[in-house]
């Protein structure tokens, strides 16, 4: 557990220097720990250090994690963050709090549709394909506008803001640019009358160009929880 509190605090520090270097309050930016391929016992571990929120990108590993750590609900929060198929909404509608990858307004519908009334509406953010690569999910940019406005009329969902996941870059000014126009985008819908107040950019590589631009939540799972293993 010690490595994993040294990771926590390193990433901390790194989201503070960041911080403070834009002239943001370091409590601005929230921590997203992306939890995927690694055990329960790890998200139980980094829960015990002080993580609340935790990302996962595939529905059966995420709907296994909150059953084994369901002596935890509702003190962890759970994002979905990765690809949603119209056929797997119902349990993600019914045991997250936030679906970071909406973008199409089909998978918006079900999610509303399926949302348990008991609950508190499901917040979710608009994913935008902002480095136009024909292998990423996301909505493009010209047409964000119009599918946001339909997804926030939807009952039983809160549209908080904007996701998305840049073609990576080597260079502090090459990784801020993809997040810079997805920060234009969200300014726009803003000045349209949308009320949105996330965007969930930055990752364990681009973290600090993610907050230089205005990240509120970054998405960090390496340098947490170490190197994945693909291979099971």
């Amino acid at each position: 557990m010690s490595d994993l509190a040294d990771n926590l605090a390193a990433v901390h520090r790194r989201i503070a220097r960041a911080a403070e270097a834009a002239g943001r309050d370091p409590a601005s930016v929230h921590l997203l720990a992306v939890s995927k391929t690694f055990p329960a016992e790890d998200v139980r571990a980094a829960y015990a250090v002080g993580q609340r929120a935790f990302g996962e990108n595939y529905v059966q590993e995420a709907l296994a994690k909150i059953e084994t750590l369901a002596d935890l609900r509702p003190k962890i929060e759970w994002h979905f963050i990765g690809p949603l198929q119209s056929n797997k909404t119902r349990a993600i509608a019914e045991q997250v709090d936030w679906v970071h990858s909406v973008d199409r307004l089909k998978i918006a519908q079900r999610l509303s549709e399926q949302r348990p009334a008991h609950l508190r509406p499901l917040n979710v953010c608009l994913q935008v394909n902002i480095s136009g690569e024909a292998t990423k999910s996301g909505v493009a940019p010209a047409d964000a506008l119009v599918l946001a406005r339909e997804i926030a009329g939807l009952p039983r969902l809160a549209l908080r803001g904007l996701m998305s996941i840049p073609e990576p870059a080597e260079g502090l000014d090459a990784q801020r640019m993809p997040h810079r126009a997805l920060r234009a985008l969200f300014d726009e819908l803003r000045a349209d009358g949308l009320p949105l107040d996330t965007l969930s950019i930055g990752m364990s590589g681009d973290l600090e160009a993610a907050v230089f631009e205005g990240a509120t939540i970054v998405r960090i799972g390496t340098a947490i929880f170490g190197a994945r293993d693909y291979s099971h």
